[in-house]
């Protein structure tokens, strides 16, 4: 659970949330279900005003509540973030190709190299050399939206296609990306949510409480969030035996097939003001 923070769980609660309910939240609600995991209530509001400041966030009043809803920039962040969250359960064919991103950005513009470097690696494009990335093919659309946000059109291309012949493709795919630590990352998050699978296995299809099921829901999907950001999810012929991100999709799987309607209800029910206080004790998740 390390690394998890008030910000973080903010843009999660947001993500798996706010938008299903008509992109809005009141902020004491906000605060509420963020304190169920443990978040001090400044925190939580300081993390809600930097969200405002990069145009995430609006505040509303809506029958007389104070809240605050998604804006458009926020909803297409998310969506974006969507597509790129589930690539690591949905693995890639040889025969879909690759993206390959090329670009020669001049000194004066440094800045923008390093930032582009840095959110093609966020895309789960792996170094393959100097100014080269690469992605399965699917990463086209993003990585072209990225590079037109970043104004940088002039100094990249993007070409998508085979790999025909050249060095091994297997030794490539593990020059480029760092699938020992990514392999890693995966087998931690199996066995940090252990209890979370033990837990529902122990219910014999009876429902988990809803503000547990909200807790153990929220913590699963923030520790998910960051991990595909780092693998796009490759080929399945080019990965290593036994790789531990099938094992964690398993469990995202279970965890969101069996936690999201009671989570949901949860959130919904603080919205509607009808939970007037919450239990002091935060449910332990182990880990």
């Amino acid at each position: 659970m390390a690394g998890i923070t008030s910000r973080t769980l903010l843009v999660t609660l947001l993500g798996a949330f706010a938008r299903r309910t008509e992109d809005w939240m009141q902020i004491s609600a906000i605060v509420s279900l963020l304190d169920a995991l443990g978040a001090e209530e400044s925190s939580v509001r300081t993390g809600v005003s930097r969200l405002k400041k990069r145009k995430w966030l609006i505040a509303e009043r809506r029958s007389g509540r104070s809240g605050y809803r998604l804006t458009d920039t926020a909803k297409r962040s998310l969506l974006s973030g969507d597509k790129i969250i589930w690539h690591a359960r949905e693995p890639a064919t040889l025969e879909e190709g690759w993206c390959i991103a090329s670009f020669s950005i001049p000194e004066t513009q440094r800045a923008h190299r390093h930032l582009l470097r840095s959110r093609l690696a966020s895309l789960g494009f792996g170094n393959v050399g100097a100014g080269v990335w690469i992605a399965p093919a699917r990463m086209h659309p993003e990585a072209s939206n990225l590079i037109d946000a970043l104004d940088l059109a002039n100094y990249t291309n993007l070409f998508v296609g085979q790999h025909r012949s050249g060095q091994d493709l297997q030794a490539m795919v593990h020059s480029s990306w760092d699938l020992v630590d990514i392999d890693a990352r995966y087998q931690t998050f199996v066995t940090g949510h252990a209890d979370d699978i033990a837990v529902l296995d122990s219910m014999n299809g009876a429902q988990v409480p809803e503000r547990e099921a909200f807790v153990r829901y929220m913590r699963t999907l923030d520790d998910w969030r960051m991990l595909p950001m780092r693998d796009p999810g490759l080929p399945r012929e080019l990965l290593p035996a036994n790789w531990a991100g099938d094992e964690a999709a398993r469990v995202l799987e279970r965890v969101v097939a069996e936690l999201d309607a009671p989570a949901l209800a949860f959130v919904r029910s603080t919205l509607e003001g009808s939970i007037s206080s919450l239990p002091e004790k935060t449910v332990a998740i182990a880990g």
